[in-house]
């Protein structure tokens, strides 16, 4: 257990070095702070909207992407988006094949038969039962619902990232986050000990 604990300790005093923290003798707060006001890339620093994102995205999908220089989404987006949509082209064409054999089936039975769309089938449809095709048929009309469904889905999620990423670009994601031990007294614990410390940001 006293290993466990060495390892967890060299872990995080590792974590705290791997930082490129500023030395003792550094330029004081104050130089740093009028250096990084007069950078001009503070000011000219582009602001992402997310309503903009979304409505991008909406209007085509990957446009909110694109906005947000997250390029490499765009496919991704597009091959999701490719696949639904051919599986939602195929159902419907397989749904209509079976549509048409099931009334050529019926429309050929006795008493009236009528052979005009029955003679235009494929001999696999002339094969299968009336009550096979019409299962068939209701069966491949739930699958075009299905396709149709995801193809919206996987529209919106590409709304919603586009969205999420753009709000996301306000937040300071810089390479500033680091663990300190800060040894000293606790108040909550009323007693002197090595606190763990994560600084965010600056």
């Amino acid at each position: 257990m006293k290993f466990f604990y060495l390892l967890i300790f060299i872990f995080f005093i590792s974590n705290v070095y791997s930082q490129d923290q500023p030395a003792e003798n550094a330029v004081p707060k104050k130089d740093s702070a009028i250096v990084k006001t007069t950078e001009p890339d503070t000011a000219t620093k582009k602001v992402y909207s997310p309503k903009v994102a979304a409505r991008r995205s909406a209007i085509i999908p990957g446009w909110g992407q694109v906005y947000n220089k997250k390029y490499w989404k765009v496919p991704i987006i597009y091959a999701g988006l490719g696949v639904t949509g051919y599986i939602f082209v195929d159902n419907i064409k397989t749904y209509k094949e079976y549509k048409f054999a099931y009334t050529a089936r019926i429309e050929a039975q006795p008493p009236n038969p009528d052979s005009t769309k029955y003679n235009q089938l494929d001999e696999i449809y002339k094969t299968l039962s009336p009550n096979t095709i019409r299962a068939a048929r209701d069966e491949f009309r739930r699958y075009v619902d299905y396709s149709a469904l995801i193809f919206i889905l996987l529209w919106g999620l590409n709304v919603v990232d586009a969205a999420v990423d753009a709000h996301l670009k306000g937040f300071d994601v810089s390479p500033d986050l680091s663990l300190h031990l800060k040894p000293g007294y606790s108040d909550m614990a009323r007693t002197n000990g090595v606190s763990l410390v994560l600084k965010i940001g600056k």
